[in-house]
């Protein structure tokens, strides 16, 4: 697990964007984890530095079945990065990039998307700024209704972080969604609580109890429920090529997963879901993941 905590830039401290706090404890639960999907993932690099990811994936309760070819392409004098996708529904996307050009912590960007099959057009201009203590970003939907505006902040100061994001609608006239966060991170703990449209409360502890051990809790509330969600997750790092991954939630559900590299660039995962509830009549799931980078 790579903890996600105010990072050095330079002489500055830069503090995470605010969708990445608590990021390491979500990762805890989140990766390691693939059930009833059997998926391949290729990455290759020309030698002129253009990155290209084949993905393709099995839905082995649906049937279902579908895949993705991405390009990554960077001109770092300009500070430009160029990024586009195209999804076998029928999905074409790009991105378009540039950081560190017109100030110093600025990042500004453009995502398209169109939807060949319907004809669904959408678009978002992209901004970002961080400096020493804190983490601004302000993303603008191009919606004909009317743009929808996403902002966010961060700051943070000896290791305590708090931060705010919310969503407003033009065409509505007034913010249809936000987030409050408050949290501590440090080197080998975590901490965050957070409050989403006065309605739900979560929090997360992540805690590396040694270099091999990491460990993570959360728990969410929402109003005028008496039901507490939790779970308890952990992975352990078994040598140089082995990882496991274990969690359970108060709802009964077991999930386990093991990585495992085969060579170098080249892992295989597996993952499985146990109903704890029911562990007799079936609906447990498998997954199976096979990364490849070259």
């Amino acid at each position: 697990i790579t903890t996600t905590g105010c990072v050095s830039s330079g002489t500055m401290v830069v503090p995470p964007a605010y969708s990445d706090l608590g990021k390491a404890a979500k990762d805890i639960f989140n990766k390691g984890y693939g059930y009833g999907v059997m998926k391949l993932d290729i990455k290759t690099k020309s030698q002129n530095g253009i990155e290209f990811i084949y993905s393709g994936f099995s839905n082995t309760d649906t049937g279902k079945s579908g895949a993705h070819l991405e390009s990554k392409c960077k001109v770092n004098n300009l500070g430009l990065s160029f990024n586009q996708k195209w999804i076998s529904d029928n999905t074409l996307s790009m991105d378009i990039t540039m950081e560190d050009q017109l100030a110093t912590g600025l990042k500004l960007g453009l995502d398209t998307m169109f939807v060949s099959s319907t004809g669904k057009k959408s678009g978002k201009v992209k901004s970002g700024y961080k400096r020493n203590h804190m983490n601004l970003g302000c993303d603008l939907d191009l919606d004909r209704a009317g743009p929808t505006v996403h902002t966010a902040a961060v700051l943070a100061f000896s290791g305590w972080v708090g931060g705010y994001q919310m969503v407003y609608e033009t065409a509505k006239s007034k913010t249809t969604k936000y987030s409050v966060t408050f949290g501590y991170q440090g080197s080998d703990f975590q901490a965050h609580a957070h409050l989403n449209d006065s309605t739900e409360f979560g929090a997360s502890i992540y805690h590396k109890a040694n270099k091999n051990l990491d460990a993570a809790v959360n728990l969410a509330w929402t109003a005028g429920s008496n039901n507490t969600r939790f779970g308890i997750g952990t992975k352990y790092q078994l040598d140089k090529d082995s990882s496991l991954s274990a969690k359970v939630t108060n709802a009964g559900v077991v999930g386990l997963g093991y990585t495992h590299t085969l060579r170098p660039g080249v892992n295989i995962t597996l993952s499985a879901m146990i109903n704890g509830k029911s562990v007799s009549s079936g609906g447990h799931k498998v997954g199976m993941a096979f990364e490849v980078e070259a």
